[in-house]
C-alpha cells in the first residue's frame, strides 16, 4: 500500500519500504556486477549483506543508522560503471542518455539493451499500484559518496512526462525542497523508500540535498515519522550518511509538451501582479530555473508567451496596481528574456511603458514594413520566365526505355543542367520526379534512386506530396498518388509524423464517427430487448428510415477509400507489403475503423493469403491449385514455418477482426494451421512429458498469438456466419487441442467481451435473442425435433447467447428441462463445449441468492439448473472436468451449495439411486451382487447408464478429482455446521449437511449423500489397482485428512475388500489339490481365507489404533472395529429371496417373448438368449455371496472371543460400541442402518462371549429422544430404519416361544444373573420367556414416552423427526392398544395446529396418521401383549395361603423335575386362557379410553410394588436365602408405565431421561429385584445410577438443537456413569437395563 503524506509538497509521494531488503540487495548486486569492478569488491560487497533474506525481522536486516551503511562502506570507488562523472555523483543512463549540457534527450537515439530486466518487477510494481501511469523508458543511476550532495533545482519537464520516480538504495538522506515563495520543506527519505513527483512537486518546487556527512532529523519530519519506531522519544536525531544509490525513472516524451509546467508557471506570475510574491524573487526562480535545464531555446520563448497572455489579462483590469506590478515584472524579467522577444510578443502600450520602445507610433510603422517584407514579397522565380523546352527536355530524360540503377547520378548531372540552363524550379522538377516514380512501376527502384540523390530536404517530399493529396480532397484521389506515398513512407524519404496531418478525413471526424457507430448500436441493442405495447405511426416510420438511410451515407463517404485518404494510404501500404507502416498508420486510426472498411479487409485477405500459403501447403498437401494468393506485394516473404507468423501475420489478423467472416477460406485456413500447430507443439498445453524439452520462446509467442487470433477474429467472426457447420467442426478440431481452462477463457471472453465492443456482434446478439425468445416461446415436447434444429443452427455462431438465454428460462420454469434437453441433440461438439462452459458461468453468477428468502431451501434456480446439468451431461458427450473442477473449488472455499449440481450429476449419469424412500424389496436388493443391484435395486434401469458413468470416470481420473473432491466433502460434512452462522435456519443446516453424502453412496441423502454416492461410484467403476492408488490408508486419511472413521472406511471398503480377495485367490492358488474331497476343499477354503483375512487387516486394524486413545480400547477390541466397519451387509446376509424372484421374473419374461407374435425370431432368439445368461449369473451371483458369507462367518467365529473384554463393566463396553459403531453407521445410509442390526444379530447368534444382548437392546430403547433429535432428516429415516430392524428381530422372539426358547433361552446375550460358587466355578441364570415379554413391553413403553416427549415439543426439528421415525417403525410398533392412543391423540393434536403454519409437518402426520388407522387391526391388548399383573398377584395369593397353612421351612432348591412341572403348569394354564379368549366374542375396542380394561391404576401399581418388596424383604431375613419374583417385578412394571403414560406428560419435554430416572429412583427400580442380603446394596447402586443419568440427562437438555446437532458424530457423548462398585469378588451379577436385574 503507498499514501500521500499531506503536509508535504504539493504532488510529492513518499512510500516508505517499497522495496524489501532481498530486492534491494538483488539491485545493488546488478549494478555492481555490471562495472569494471573486480569480483573480489563484488563478493566482498555480497558478503556485508545479512545471509537469510527470507528471515521473518526485517528488521535483523536493515543497515543500522549508528554507523556507516554495512552495505557499502567497504567500497571504496563508485559503484557503477561511470558514464559520466559530474562535480557531485557518478551517473549511468540506460534506455536514453541525458544530455546535461542541453538538458535534454535524443528519442531517436535509444542506448541498446534497454532498461535492465531486474528492475522489470520494480517498475509493474510501480504501475500496477497506479503511482506511474506509463512504464519508464529510460533510467539515471546516481552514485552519492557520503558527505555528496546536489544543487537545488527543478528537473526539466519538456524531454519527459509528468511523473518522475526515485528509489533509494544503500542509505538514508534528506532532502530539502523550496517554493519559489520562500518555503522550505526538509523530507527524510529512508533506504528502500520510493520518491514519486508530480504537479506542483514537480514543476514548481526545487528539490537538492545538502552536502554533509550526516543529517539532523527532527521526529516529526516527513518521512522519518512513517518509518520510526517510537517518533516521540526524543526530538532531534543525528543520523550519518552513507554511499547512496539512487534509480531515477522517467518516461522520454514523444508528442509536444503538454505539461502542467506553463499552468504552473502562469500562477505563479499571477500572484506576482497579485502582490503575493515579489518580482525579484520571481524573476530569481526562472532565472534558476533556465540554468537548471541548460537554457535551451524554447524557454524564454514560453516564458514570453506568458507575459503576453498576463499582458492582455492586466490590460483589462481596472486595478491600478496590478499594472503597476506588472512593468515592474516585464522590467525585473527584461535581462532574462532580451528585448527582442518582448518587442515580438507584447502589447505597444506595454513596451512603451516599461522603456523598450521609445515610440509607439515609430515602432508600429516599423512592424508594418517588415511585415510586408517577409508576407508579401515575390521570392521566387516568376513562372512566365521558366522555359517549356527545359520541361519537355526532362521529361524526355526521365522517360526513356528502363535503365539500370548505375545510371542515376549521370541522370541527375543532367537533371541539374536542366534546371540552371533552362531555369527550372527545383520543386517543379522534384513533382516531375515523383510523378514519374508513381506511373512508371517497373523502374521503381530506378527512379527511387533518383529521388534519393536528388538535392533537397525531406520537408520538400512531404510538401510537395502534402500539397497533392490536399488538393484531391475535393474529388477521388488517385491510387498512383496513393502508391507513391506508401514507397516513399517505405523508403524513409518522406515521415508518416509529418505527411498524417495532410491527409483527409480528419481526426477528430473519424473518433466522433466512431463513437456514434458504438452508440447506435448498443442504443439499438437496448431497443430490441424492449416489448413495446404501441404500434409505431407511419410518420415515425419514414423519418426512422430517413435516418437510417442518411447515416448509411455518411457511413459509407467515411469509410470510401477513394474519399478518405488515410484509408487509402493505407490500402496502398499493404497491397505494397509495407507492414510496419501499416501498421503505424492504422495506430493512429480509432480501434475498429479499418475491420469496417471493406476495402481494407479484402486487401489484408490477400495479403495473409499469400503469407500463409507455402505453411498451409505443408499441413494441406491436397489443397486446390485456385486457392492461390492472387496479391503477390514485393515487400513480404511468406511464412515457411510456424515462428514466420510472428508477429506481423498475427498482428494483420487482430486488425481485420470479425470481418473475417467474409473469407470463409481464410478462416478455414487459420483453422487447421491451428489445429497443426496444437498438434505438433503439445508442450504449449502442458501436455508435455519430463523428457520432453520445454517449448521455446518463439513457439511460446506463437502460441499466445494464435490464442490471440482466436479471441480478436477467429471467434467474433464466427458469430457473424450463417450456420456454417463446416466452420463450427473445423473451429471445435482446433479447439479440442486446448485444455478446458483455455477454451473456458475464450469462450468467456467472446461472450462477455465480443459481443460488447463490435457493432456487428451486437446486432447479431439482438437477432439470436429475438430467435431463441420465439424458439422458447413454442418449444413443447410435441415439437422437439423443429426446434431443435432451430436451436442447432443458432449455436453455430452465437452459442453462448442462445445458451444463456435458454438457461435463464430453465431457472425460471422447471418444465422446460425436459424439452430443451431433447432438444440439444442436433448441437455440435463445440456447442456442447460452450454449453458446458454456459452452464459453470450460471452456476458461479455472484449476484443470485442460493437459498429462497425464508432462507430454508436452495433456490429453484440452483435446482432448476442441477436438474438440467444432470441430465445433458448423461445424454450428450460433453467433458465433465470444467464442472468436477468447480465443484471441488466451491468445497475448497467451504461452499456447500453447489454440491447439489455434483449430486445430481452422479445419480443420473452413474445410474445410483439417492432416495431414502426405497422399498424393503429394493433394500434387500442392495444387499447382493452388483448384478441384482442393477435388476432390482434401482428405480431405473442401470443399463442405459453405461456409456455415461464410463465418461464419468474418465473425466475424474483425467483430472485427477476423485479423491480430492471425496476428501473435501468428507471435511465439508463434518465443518458445516461449525461453520454456518447462527443466522441460518436449522433445517436448511441439516439439508446441507445431507447433501454431501448423497454423492458417495448408493441411496444417500443431501450433505452426507454427496458422499456416499462419489465413493459408491469410485468404488464400483475403478479398479482395484487405481483405486488403491487415489485412496490413502486409513491412518492418513483420518489424521492428516481429518476424514471422520465412517467415511474414511467407506472409501477403503472396496479396496481393503478386494486386497482380501486377491490374497484369497494367491492362497488358494497354493493350496489347491487335486482329488479333495468337497469337505476338504471347503476347509483348504477357509484356511486360505482366514490367512487373506488376517494378513489384509492386520495393519488396518493397526492403523485403526491410531484413530482413538488407548482408553478405547480398554473396553472394545480394534479387531471387534475394525472387523464392523470393513464388512457389508454383502457379507452378512445373503438375499435369497430377492435372487429367486428375478430368477422368475427373467424365467417369466421368457415365456412373455414366446407369447409375442409380432417380435421377429431374430430378436426374439436374442431376448431369450439375454433372459437366459441373466438367469445363469444371477445363480452364479448368489453363489459366489453363499461362498462369501460362509468364509466371513468362518473368520468371525475364529475371532469373535476377543472382541468383548471381560476387565470392564458390559455397561461400558456397550456404550462404546453403540458410540463408536453403530449409531455412525446406523445414520450413513439405508444398507448401513440394516447392516448395524444384521451384525448385532450376529453377536446374538454367534453368542459371542461377554456380549449382553439384553442390555445393549436396553440401551438402545432406553430413551431415544435425543439420539432422534440430534439427527438431520435422511440420518432420521436412517435411523428409522434401524430401530425398525431391531423391533422386528425382538417382536419375532416375542411372538413365538418356541424361536425364544432357541435363538436366546440359553445364550449368552440373555444371562440375567452370573453367580461364583465357593469352588470358583460360575453358574450363570437365563431370562426366561416370560420375563422377555415383560421387558418388550417395558420397551415399548419407553419408546412411546420418548416420541411423545419429541411430539408434544413445539421445535420443528424434533417433531418432523419424531414422525419420520413412528413411520419407519410402523411394522413392528405399536403393538399395544392403549399406547396407539397416546401417539395417536399426539398425532391429530399436530394435525389441528399445523395445518395452517406448517404444510410439511402436517402431511406427516397426516400420512402417519392414515397408515395408523390401517395397522390398528394388529393391534392387541396389553393382556395379550404379556401375562398383566392381576393373574400373577391371584398366583401369589394362592401361593401364599397354602403356604400359610405349612410350617415355616427352609425350601429345598428346585429340581429339574419341579422347574419341568412349573413349566407344563405355566403352559396349561396360558393355552386355557388362549382358548378362553378365542371363545368370547370378538369386540371393537373403545375409540376413547382412558385406561385399559384389566389395567392397574397408578395408585394400585405403586401400592403392589411397595407389598411385594416388602414381602420379599422379609422372606428373606427369615429364611436367609435368595429368592426371586421376576414375574411380580415385570408385572409392576407394566403396571408403572402403564399408569405412567394415563398421566400428563411432563412440563419438561427435554428431559425425559432425567424424568424416567427421577420415576424409577422414587420407585425404587423397574427391573426384577433381588431377594438376597446384596438386594439392599443393588437398589441403592441403582439409584445413584438413576441419580447420575438424571444429571447427564439435566445437563445435556439445557443445550440448544445446534449443540446437539454438534454433538451428532458421538452417540450422546456425556454417558451415564458407569459403576463398578456393583461387581463383587464373591458374586459377579450381570444384568441387561431391561431386565431390572442389579447390574
Amino acid at each position: 500500500m503507498w499514501f500521500v503524506v499531506f503536509h508535504l509538497p504539493p504532488g510529492l509521494i513518499l512510500i516508505p519500504e517499497f522495496i524489501s531488503l532481498a530486492e534491494e540487495r538483488e539491485l545493488l548486486s546488478y549494478f555492481t556486477s555490471s562495472t569494471s569492478r573486480p569480483s573480489s569488491v563484488v563478493s566482498h560487497l555480497n558478503d556485508t549483506v545479512p545471509n537469510g533474506i527470507a528471515a521473518e525481522d526485517p528488521k535483523d536486516l536493515e543497515i543500522s543508522f549508528s554507523e556507516p551503511s554495512t552495505t557499502l562502506a567497504m567500497v571504496s570507488t563508485p559503484i557503477l560503471p561511470v558514464s559520466s562523472t559530474l562535480k557531485h555523483r557518478s551517473v549511468r543512463h540506460y534506455g536514453y542518455e541525458f544530455i546535461y549540457g542541453r538538458n535534454t534527450v535524443d528519442p531517436d537515439l535509444p542506448l541498446p539493451g534497454g532498461l535492465p530486466d531486474v528492475c522489470t518487477p520494480l517498475l509493474e510494481k510501480m504501475t500496477s499500484q497506479e503511482l506511474l501511469q506509463w512504464m519508464p523508458d529510460q533510467l539515471t543511476v546516481n552514485d552519492y559518496l557520503p558527505g555528496a550532495g546536489i544543487p537545488p533545482h527543478v528537473d526539466t519537464h519538456s524531454p519527459f512526462e509528468d511523473r518522475i520516480a526515485s528509489l533509494s538504495l544503500g542509505s538514508q538522506v534528506v532532502m530539502d525542497f523550496r517554493h519559489p515563495n520562500g518555503r522550505k520543506v526538509a523530507v527524510f527519505l529512508p533506504r528502500r523508500s520510493l520518491l514519486v513527483m508530480t504537479e506542483e512537486s514537480r514543476y514548481l518546487w526545487s528539490h537538492g540535498i545538502t552536502p554533509r556527512k550526516s543529517d539532523e532529523v527532527h521526529c516529526h519530519m516527513p518521512g522519518y515519522q512513517e518509518t520510526s519506531s517510537n517518533p516521540t522519544q526524543q526530538s532531534f536525531t543525528i543520523i550519518p550518511r552513507g554511499r547512496r544509490v539512487s534509480l531515477t525513472f522517467r518516461k522520454v516524451k514523444r508528442s509536444p509538451c503538454a505539461c502542467s509546467f506553463h499552468e504552473l508557471a502562469y500562477d505563479l506570475l499571477k500572484r506576482c501582479v497579485a502582490g503575493e510574491l515579489g518580482t525579484d524573487d520571481a524573476a530569481a526562480f526562472f532565472a534558476d530555473l533556465n540554468t537548471n535545464l541548460g537554457s535551451p531555446e524554447t524557454f524564454p520563448s514560453q516564458l514570453t508567451d506568458l507575459l503576453s497572455v498576463l499582458d492582455a489579462d492586466v490590460s483589462c483590469s481596472e486595478s491600478k496596481e496590478q499594472q503597476t506590478t506588472y512593468r515592474a515584472l516585464v522590467k525585473a524579467f527584461r535581462p532574462l528574456l532580451g528585448d527582442a522577444l518582448l518587442k515580438e510578443r507584447l502589447d505597444m502600450d506595454t513596451l512603451e511603458m516599461v522603456g523598450l520602445v521609445v515610440s509607439k507610433a515609430n515602432f508600429n510603422q516599423r512592424y508594418v514594413k517588415t511585415k510586408t517584407k517577409l508576407f508579401y514579397k515575390q521570392q521566387k522565380f516568376n513562372l512566365f520566365r521558366e522555359e517549356s523546352e527545359g520541361y519537355s527536355k526532362l521529361v524526355s530524360e526521365l522517360g526513356h526505355e528502363r535503365r539500370p540503377v548505375e545510371a542515376v547520378p549521370a541522370i541527375l548531372d543532367n537533371i541539374r543542367s536542366l534546371i540552371g540552363r533552362f531555369n527550372l524550379d527545383p520543386n517543379r522538377v522534384l513533382d516531375v520526379l515523383m510523378e514519374a516514380c508513381s506511373c512508371y512501376h517497373d523502374d521503381a527502384e530506378f527512379f527511387l534512386a533518383l529521388l534519393r540523390g536528388y538535392p533537397c530536404e525531406q520537408a520538400t517530399f512531404v510538401n510537395i506530396l502534402g500539397f497533392k493529396f490536399q488538393s484531391c480532397q475535393s474529388s477521388e484521389t488517385s491510387e498512383h498518388l496513393f502508391r507513391l506515398a506508401a514507397v516513399l513512407l517505405h523508403e524513409g524519404l518522406v515521415s508518416l509524423t509529418d505527411l498524417y496531418p495532410h491527409l483527409s478525413v480528419s481526426d477528430s471526424t473519424l473518433r466522433e464517427f466512431y463513437e456514434s457507430s458504438l452508440e447506435d448500436a448498443q442504443t439499438a441493442a437496448k431497443k430490441a430487448m424492449i416489448v413495446s405495447l404501441t404500434e409505431k405511426t407511419e410518420e415515425e416510420r419514414r423519418k426512422e428510415s430517413e435516418i437510417e438511410k442518411e447515416k448509411q451515407e455518411y457511413r459509407k463517404k467515411i469509410l470510401d477509400a477513394d474519399t478518405n485518404q488515410k484509408l487509402g494510404l493505407l490500402i496502398a501500404a499493404i497491397r505494397l507489403g509495407d507492414w510496419p507502416t501499416a501498421s503505424s498508420l492504422i495506430s493512429h486510426l480509432p480501434p475498429l475503423l479499418p475491420s469496417w472498411c471493406g476495402a481494407i479487409s479484402q486487401v489484408l485477405f490477400q495479403l495473409i493469403h499469400f503469407l500463409l500459403d507455402p505453411l498451409y501447403r505443408m499441413y494441406a498437401p491436397k489443397a486446390s491449385k485456385s486457392s492461390s494468393p492472387s496479391l503477390s506485394p514485393e515487400l513480404c516473404t511468406p511464412c515457411h514455418q510456424f515462428t514466420d507468423l510472428t508477429p506481423h501475420v498475427f498482428q494483420m489478423l487482430s486488425c481485420v477482426g470479425p470481418s473475417l467472416h467474409s473469407d470463409p477460406i481464410l478462416l478455414t485456413k487459420l483453422l487447421r494451421l491451428g489445429r497443426a500447430f496444437f498438434k505438433e507443439h503439445g508442450g504449449c498445453l502442458g501436455r508435455s512429458t519430463a523428457q520432453d524439452d520445454p517449448p521455446s520462446q518463439e513457439i511460446m509467442d506463437v502460441f499466445h498469438g494464435f490464442l490471440t487470433v482466436m479471441d480478436e477474429a477467429i471467434l467474433p467472426s464466427v458469430s457473424l456466419l450463417s450456420c456454417n457447420c463446416g466452420i463450427s467442426e473445423e473451429l471445435w478440431s482446433m479447439l479440442k487441442q486446448l485444455p478446458y481452462e483455455r477454451r473456458y477463457e475464450l469462450y468467456g471472453r467472446w461472450k462477455n467481451r465480443s459481443y460488447g465492443i463490435y457493432p456487428e456482434l451486437m446486432e447479431a446478439r439482438t437477432q439470436t435473442l429475438s430467435q431463441g425468445r420465439y424458439i422458447m416461446k413454442r418449444l413443447t415436447k410435441d415439437n422437439v425435433k423443429p426446434s431443435g434444429r432451430m436451436i442447432g443452427k443458432l449455436s453455430h455462431s452465437n452459442p453462448g447467447i442462445i445458451f444463456e438465454y435458454v438457461l435463464s428460462q430453465i431457472q425460471r420454469y422447471d418444465n422446460f428441462i425436459i424439452p430443451v434437453v431433447d432438444a440439444l441433440k442436433y448441437l455440435t461438439p463445440m456447442a456442447y463445449d460452450v454449453l458446458a462452459y454456459v452452464v459453470i458461468e450460471a452456476l458461479g453468477h455472484p449476484q443470485k441468492e442460493r437459498l429462497k428468502h425464508e432462507d430454508t431451501n436452495i433456490s429453484n434456480w440452483l435446482q432448476g439448473l442441477a436438474n438440467f446439468s444432470a441430465n445433458v451431461f448423461k445424454k450428450y458427450p460433453i467433458e465433465l472436468t470444467g464442472l468436477l473442477q468447480y465443484v471441488a473449488n466451491q468445497l475448497k472455499a467451504a461452499k456447500s451449495f453447489d454440491l447439489l449440481v455434483l449430486k445430481e450429476v452422479v445419480q443420473k449419469m452413474s445410474g445410483i439411486e439417492n432416495s431414502d424412500e426405497i422399498t424393503q424389496s429394493q433394500l434387500e436388493a442392495l444387499a447382493g451382487g452388483e448384478l441384482l443391484k442393477a435388476e432390482g435395486a434401482y428405480f431405473s434401469q442401470v443399463r442405459n447408464t453405461k456409456k455415461s458413468s464410463h465418461r464419468l470416470r474418465e473425466a475424474l481420473l483425467e483430472a485427477d478429482l476423485s479423491l480430492p473432491l471425496c476428501l473435501l466433502m468428507a471435511q465439508q460434512r463434518d465443518g458445516i455446521i461449525y461453520r454456518e452462522g447462527a443466522n441460518r435456519h436449522l433445517k436448511l443446516v441439516c439439508n446441507l449437511y445431507d447433501n454431501v453424502t448423497r454423492i458417495l453412496g448408493n441411496a444417500k441423502v443431501k450433505i452426507l449423500q454427496t458422499l456416499c454416492v462419489s465413493a459408491g461410484f469410485l468404488s464400483t467403476h475403478l479398479n482395484p489397482d487405481d483405486y488403491n492408488y487415489k485412496v490413502p490408508p486409513l491412518d492418513v486419511l483420518g489424521l492428516e485428512y481429518h476424514v471422520p472413521a465412517d467415511a474414511a472406511f467407506f472409501m477403503l471398503r472396496p479396496l481393503i475388500k478386494s486386497s482380501i480377495n486377491e490374497s484369497f485367490e494367491a492362497e488358494k492358488a497354493e493350496k489347491d489339490k487335486v482329488g479333495l474331497s468337497k469337505q476338504a476343499k471347503a476347509s483348504a477354503q477357509e484356511a486360505s481365507y482366514h490367512c487373506a483375512w488376517y494378513s489384509v487387516l492386520d495393519p488396518v486394524v493397526e492403523a485403526a489404533r491410531q484413530l482413538h486413545t488407548p482408553k478405547v480400547w480398554e473396553d472394545m477390541s480394534p479387531k471387534l472395529y475394525t472387523t464392523f466397519w470393513v464388512l457389508s451387509l454383502y457379507d452378512l446376509y445373503v438375499p435369497t429371496g430377492r435372487y429367486e424372484d428375478e430368477v422368475r421374473k427373467a424365467r417369466e419374461a421368457i415365456k412373455d417373448i414366446d407369447d409375442k407374435s409380432d417380435m421377429t425370431s431374430s430378436k426374439r432368439k436374442k431376448e431369450q438368449e439375454r433372459s437366459v445368461a441373466l438367469i445363469e449369473k444371477l445363480q452364479e451371483e448368489k453363489q459366489r455371496q453363499e461362498d462369501n458369507h460362509r468364509l466371513v462367518n468362518s473368520c468371525i467365529k475364529q475371532e469373535k472371543d476377543s472382541w468383548f473384554t471381560a476387565k470392564v463393566t458390559k455397561n461400558r463396553t456397550i456404550t462404546q460400541f453403540l458410540q463408536l459403531c453403530i449409531f455412525p453407521r446406523c445414520r450413513f445410509t439405508a444398507t448401513d442402518a440394516i447392516f448395524c442390526a444384521k451384525f448385532v444379530y450376529m453377536l446374538h447368534t454367534q453368542q459371542t462371549p461377554n456380549f449382553s444382548t439384553l442390555l445393549f437392546l436396553d440401551r438402545t430403547f432406553s430413551d431415544i429422544s435425543y439420539s432422534v433429535a440430534c439427527c438431520t432428516e435422511n440420518e432420521v429415516r436412517r435411523y428409522g430404519r434401524f430401530l425398525g430392524a431391531i423391533l422386528e428381530i425382538v417382536s419375532k422372539w416375542h411372538a413365538a416361544e418356541t424361536l425364544y426358547e432357541q435363538e436366546c433361552a440359553r445364550t449368552p446375550g440373555f444371562i440375567s444373573m452370573m453367580r461364583s460358587s465357593a469352588g470358583g466355578a460360575e453358574k450363570m441364570q437365563y431370562l426366561d420367556y416370560e420375563n422377555y415379554r415383560h421387558i418388550t413391553f417395558k420397551w415399548h413403553f419407553k419408546l412411546t414416552k420418548a416420541l411423545v416427549v419429541l411430539l408434544e415439543s413445539k421445535d420443528y426439528m424434533q417433531v418432523r423427526n419424531g414422525l419420520i421415525v413412528l413411520t419407519k417403525v410402523l411394522p413392528y410398533y405399536p403393538k399395544v392398544y392403549h399406547l396407539s392412543i397416546a401417539l395417536e391423540k399426539r398425532v391429530e393434536k399436530i394435525m389441528e395446529e399445523e395445518k395452517e403454519k406448517r404444510a410439511d409437518l402436517y402431511a406427516l402426520a397426516i400420512g402417519y396418521a392414515g397408515m395408523l388407522k390401517l395397522h390398528k387391526q394388529n393391534l392387541v391388548p396389553e393382556a395379550d401383549f404379556h401375562i398383566r399383573e392381576e393373574r400373577v398377584k391371584a398366583q401369589k395369593t394362592e401361593g401364599e395361603a397354602s403356604t400359610s397353612a405349612k410350617p415355616a421351612s427352609t425350601p429345598a432348591p428346585p429340581t429339574a423335575a419341579t422347574e419341568k412341572t412349573t413349566k407344563k403348569e405355566k403352559e396349561a394354564t396360558r393355552e386355557k386362557g388362549e382358548k378362553a379368549a378365542a371363545s368370547k366374542p370378538e369386540e371393537k375396542p373403545p375409540q376413547k379410553i382412558t385406561k385399559v380394561k384389566g389395567a392397574l391404576t397408578a395408585t394400585e401399581a405403586r401400592a403392589a410394588a411397595e407389598k411385594e418388596k416388602k414381602e420379599q424383604l422379609a422372606s428373606t431375613k427369615e429364611k436367609g436365602e435368595e429368592s426371586k419374583s421376576p414375574e411380580s417385578a415385570s408385572e409392576a412394571v407394566a403396571a408403572s408405565a402403564t399408569s405412567e403414560l394415563q398421566q400428563p406428560s411432563t412440563p419438561n419435554p427435554e428431559l425425559p431421561a432425567a424424568s424416567a430416572a427421577r420415576r424409577e429412583a422414587k420407585t425404587g427400580g423397574n427391573g426384577v429385584a433381588a431377594t438376597s442380603s446384596s438386594a439392599s446394596k443393588t437398589a441403592k447402586t441403582k439409584t445413584k445410577e438413576a441419580v447420575s443419568s438424571t444429571a447427564t440427562a439435566e445437563n445435556g437438555g439445557n443445550n440448544n438443537h445446534h449443540q446437539v446437532k454438534k454433538s451428532a458424530k458421538s452417540m450422546g457423548k456425556s454417558t451415564e456413569e458407569e459403576s463398578g462398585s456393583g461387581d463383587s469378588s464373591s458374586e459377579k451379577k450381570t444384568t441387561s437395563k431391561g431386565s431390572g436385574k442389579a447390574r
